[in-house]
């Protein structure tokens, strides 16, 4: 395993020991989202500095293998021209470039694995970062679903819990109570008005009798 996917693995377990303990997962993701682009954005530089060595290894390669062609080419019309010590020059170069060739074929291919290696990462990176971008405003939605009924469960206590009925059942009962007061005191000054229309009524009949009698004691005297 890579160092880079080791690194990889560490951030994907930090980031579930964070989800365990963070009070705001969207929050948490926003910042997974984050530092995965960064790790995309690392990745891609590292593989374009790959694709360039890796290219260069091969230049190097394909230089060595032509030198190696060219110097037996050398080598033979040389031999031909019976000039054995260039000959022999234009061999021990073509050996050198067969030796190089062995060095950097190793090289390219290893940078070539490495190459294709770090493009598999780059692309899980990538898959990453869509799967979790596309499912964040999903779970935006139920972070905030579930918000609005710890809302709604704090305020249970207060919603449909003032005993709406014994309120109006304490309002019937003070209203009441005004009506029977207002009753009373209508009640009593009706009383008054009787007594005083009573009162009122007894002076006249004293005065009428009081008349009738003088009246009659003036009939009696003719």
């Amino acid at each position: 395993m890579s160092v880079f996917r080791r690194m990889r693995d560490i951030t994907v377990a930090t980031f579930n020991e964070h989800l365990e303990q963070s009070q705001d997962p969207v929050q948490l993701i926003d910042q997974f989202l984050y530092n995965t682009r960064q790790e995309i954005a690392e990745a891609e530089k590292l593989h374009q500095q790959y694709a360039v060595h890796t290219r260069q290894m091969k230049q190097q390669l394909d230089h060595a293998l032509s030198m190696q062609a060219k110097r037996e080419e050398q080598a033979l019309l040389a031999l031909k021209a019976d000039e054995e010590h260039v000959a022999k020059l234009a061999l021990q170069e073509k050996m050198l470039y067969a030796e190089k060739e062995e060095q950097y074929r190793e090289l390219w291919e290893q940078s070539r694995e490495s190459l294709r290696e770090l493009e598999q990462q780059l692309d899980t990176l990538k898959t990453e970062y869509q799967t979790v971008h596309s499912k964040r405003q999903y779970y935006a939605a139920r972070v905030q679903t579930l918000r609005l009924q710890q809302q709604m469960n704090e305020r249970a206590g207060t919603y449909g819990g003032r005993n709406v009925p014994r309120m109006f059942n304490r309002l019937e009962d003070r209203v009441a109570d005004m009506e029977a007061e207002t009753q009373s005191l209508r009640d009593l000054r009706r009383g008054e008005e009787h007594a005083r229309d009573a009162q009122g009524g007894g002076s006249l009949l004293e005065q009428e009798w009081a008349r009738l009698k003088s009246k009659l004691n003036n009939s009696g005297k003719e």
